[in-house]
């Protein structure tokens, strides 16, 4: 395989008698042509002519979608909920931001009527979260962090420290030992990223 190269629609990519064409090509007067933008794709195939394609740019068409674990930082809280931009889908960083909002009942599974919202959040804090609905009219996704696995995953101190998590609820700071509350995600292995 070699480098993908950026092409634009209608663009002219080589002669039939250099390639195939394959998904996201046409042929005309002897000439394979792009009919998408994307990049430009060459597969060779046991000593016959290179199969040509176009494959379109995947990330530039992600969505974040129901069911997706995301990740996401804090920008305001508010007794009933939090705001948020979510920065990934997975491992895959969104292009433009969207934005969420983590319901105060969809923080934990368990004494949602106990909840509050500033002791699990708060602005600057980096969050796994799951995406529970496609939201409302100013296009905010709905997110939950009941699962013990999502939460905040980073968080800095009022020293402005990253926290080490010391239980479920807590955070720590290493410099000045303040605790702080936040709900803790038990990060999997497959969400770290280094």
């Amino acid at each position: 395989r070699l480098p993908l190269s950026p092409c634009v629609a209608g663009e002219r990519l080589c002669s039939t008698e250099e390639a195939t064409a394959g998904s996201g090509t046409y042929t005309r007067h002897g000439f394979i042509f792009s009919s998408l933008a994307g990049c430009l794709e060459r597969k060779n195939e046991d000593n016959e002519l290179p199969v040509v394609s176009v494959v379109r740019d995947s990330e530039s068409q992600l969505l974040p979608s129901v069911g997706a674990v995301v990740t996401c930082k804090v920008c305001s809280i508010n007794s009933r909920f939090a705001k948020v931009h979510i920065l990934y889908v997975g491992s895959t960083p969104l292009k433009s931001t969207f934005r969420g909002t983590i319901r105060k009942e969809d923080i934990r599974a368990t004494e949602k009527d106990k909840v509050e919202v500033y002791k699990s959040f708060r602005p600057s804090d980096i969050v796994l979260a799951k995406v529970i609905s496609l939201g409302d009219a100013q296009s905010n996704y709905l997110l939950s962090t009941a699962e013990n696995e999502l939460g905040v995953v980073v968080a800095r101190s009022e020293a402005g420290v990253q926290m080490v998590p010391i239980s479920w609820c807590e955070m720590q700071c290493p410099r000045t030992h303040t605790k702080e509350f936040r709900k803790v995600a038990r990060v999997q292995p497959q969400f770290l990223q280094t």
